[in-house]
């Protein structure tokens, strides 16, 4: 099933990625009985509104990048990205404990490479981690001008950040333009995908030069 939903929106997954999912999907229902992980359980519902949604964005990742994923949660996009992009360098940064406890678990039985720390992104940003990173990315809802300052310390200069944001993201990101120039960012492409009756815009940011050191603080006014 999650091949053919894939390939109905211009994916395409070979036999073992579509296994790779399936279990990925059985690990997080099991954990998701401890405690929540997520809302959403049933299995089309997750190949669509978590696992699709994680790779459409996949072309916007560099080949052999290194990636940070903040706020990583369930795993959402990292794992995925990884399972259909297997070049990449995955590190997954994320606040609550018993989520990297999930992520680590799911990488293992995945048999996949990849990093989940119990980091917050603000926390990494003043470590060795600050500006390491080929591309930064999150797939959160926190609006783009606080979001902007979790992802961009942590990128190189050349790299970028890639934002997973809603449909109608115009208004946001003009709210977000100083923020973005403060912390040495470009807007270089704003691209909106639809499949399965859903719409998200993919926000890449480009790093045109170093993040000044105050950044980040907790609040960049708009």
């Amino acid at each position: 099933m999650i091949k053919e939903i894939f390939a109905q929106n211009n994916v395409e997954i070979g036999d073992r990625e579509e296994a790779l999912f399936e279990t990925y999907y059985q690990n997080l229902i099991s954990w998701n009985q401890k405690f929540n992980l997520t809302a959403i359980t049933d299995k089309r519902e997750v190949a669509v509104k978590h696992f699709l949604d994680s790779v459409i964005a996949a072309k916007y990742f560099p080949y052999g990048a290194s990636v940070a994923d903040v706020g990583s949660g369930a795993g959402f996009p990292a794992i995925p990205l990884k399972i259909v992009r297997d070049d990449l360098d995955i590190t997954m940064l994320e606040a609550l404990n018993k989520r990297v406890g999930f992520l680590q678990d799911t990488l293992a039985v995945l048999d996949v490479p990849g990093k989940a720390l119990h980091l917050r992104a603000e926390d990494a940003a003043y470590g060795a981690m600050r500006e390491s990173f080929d591309v930064a990315t999150a797939r959160a809802v926190t609006a783009t001008p606080m979001l902007v300052q979790y992802l961009l310390p942590l990128v190189k200069v050349g790299g970028s950040a890639v934002l997973y944001k809603g449909a109608d993201v115009g208004e946001e990101l003009k709210q977000a333009e100083k923020a973005i120039k403060l912390l040495g960012g470009m807007i270089s492409r704003v691209d909106r995908v639809d499949f399965c009756g859903m719409g998200r815009s993919i926000v890449v940011i480009d790093k045109i030069f170093t993040t000044p050191t105050i950044y980040p603080k907790k609040k960049i006014k708009a």
